[in-house]
């Protein structure tokens, strides 16, 4: 959506003060662990863009809790590349010549405006993870995105099981299901077949870049929002829904969620 359409979808500019106010309405408190996948231009037409929506969350939830977010980076082995592809004979140089994660500067893909805001903050730290690292705030945030291991990175050993098990809440920011991180580390925990997949990413040790192999689960989403409606329809209790600024949000228990995925994938899958 461009600027203009947004400004033309908005019946007036939406504040630092509005997101505040929708925020604590919708039950984002004080203290908690939250973990936001987010839309800015969902949001409407926000006055000073994506750092009035990082500052609204620092707020609400203060130093006494912890704000996470996915700053996942698309470094990964060109073989892989789908979208777009490159072609087969580029792909020893992309691995000799890829710049390598360094997680103070190098920038998040796919994951929108307010993330990569919010990795730059200078109080703000982040995980090691060349791939699918996470930036987290607050009085939790060192030892959530500490030992951050390179092998199934959105798994037992990654943030999204230290935000389970300070019982976090995950926070849809005019974001869908579909964006859902929790959910990976639920499919990990599932009990149904899975296949892993090799990959590898450039990372700095020692003072020097070096390609290293990593191995992941072979990860869908394509039966994300049917697993998170399910959850909703069946666990109401644990979710609050509501609007902050123009954006449809929803709000839910990630330890409930993840438990609820873990088994609906081991038996729809």
């Amino acid at each position: 959506m461009t600027e203009r359409e947004t400004i033309e979808q908005s019946d007036e500019p939406i504040t630092t003060e509005r997101i505040e106010t929708d925020l604590r309405t919708l039950g984002v408190s004080v203290g908690g662990t939250v973990l936001v996948h987010s839309s800015l231009s969902a949001l409407g037409w926000v006055s000073g863009g994506a750092p009035a929506v990082v500052d609204a969350l620092r707020s609400v939830i203060s130093e006494d809790g912890t704000l996470v977010m996915p700053t996942h980076t698309g470094l990964s082995d060109p073989e892989g590349w789908q979208n777009p592809p490159v072609p087969d004979d580029w792909e020893d140089e992309i691995r000799a010549t890829m710049t390598p994660y360094r997680p103070e500067i190098t920038p998040t893909r796919g994951m929108g405006a307010i993330p990569e805001t919010f990795r730059n903050y200078p109080d703000v730290v982040r995980s090691e993870h060349p791939q699918v690292s996470f930036a987290a705030w607050g009085k939790d945030a060192e030892p959530i995105v500490a030992d951050h291991e390179y092998d199934f990175g959105l798994g037992e050993n990654s943030p999204l099981s230290d935000v389970y098990d300070r019982n976090g809440t995950v926070l849809l920011l005019g974001a869908g299901h579909d964006s859902n991180t929790s959910l990976h580390l639920a499919e990990h925990r599932g009990d149904y077949e899975k296949e892993t997949v090799p990959d590898g990413a450039p990372v700095m040790k020692d003072g020097e870049r070096k390609w290293i192999q990593l191995t992941e689960l072979g990860l869908e989403d394509d039966d994300f929002e049917r697993v998170g409606e399910a959850f909703e329809r069946e666990h109401p209790e644990a979710v609050a829904r509501g609007q902050v600024g123009n954006a449809e949000t929803t709000a839910m228990s990630q330890r409930k969620l993840v438990d609820f995925a873990s088994e609906w994938f081991g038996s729809n899958r």
